[in-house]
């Protein structure tokens, strides 16, 4: 059996791996992106504690202390 129907150029050969580096690259980026765009807005508002003498070592209360 013969193999006459090799396609270097296919999507299975060299532009197959290059679209799927391209789609890799481009998820990456755009993840990228967005992970900073969510790192900045969260930078400008920190925690505000109301009242930092009312924490305790281990309370399931202090939650209620940080004004978001």
């Amino acid at each position: 059996m013969e193999n006459t129907n090799r396609n270097v150029f296919g999507l299975n050969g060299i532009t197959g791996m290059l679209i799927a580096t391209v789609l890799l690259l481009s998820i990456l980026t755009v993840l990228t992106i967005l992970g900073l765009k969510a790192q900045q807005e969260v930078a400008n508002k920190p925690y505000e504690i109301t009242n930092p003498q009312a924490i305790k070592m281990i309370d399931k209360t202090n939650s209620n202390l940080i004004k978001k």
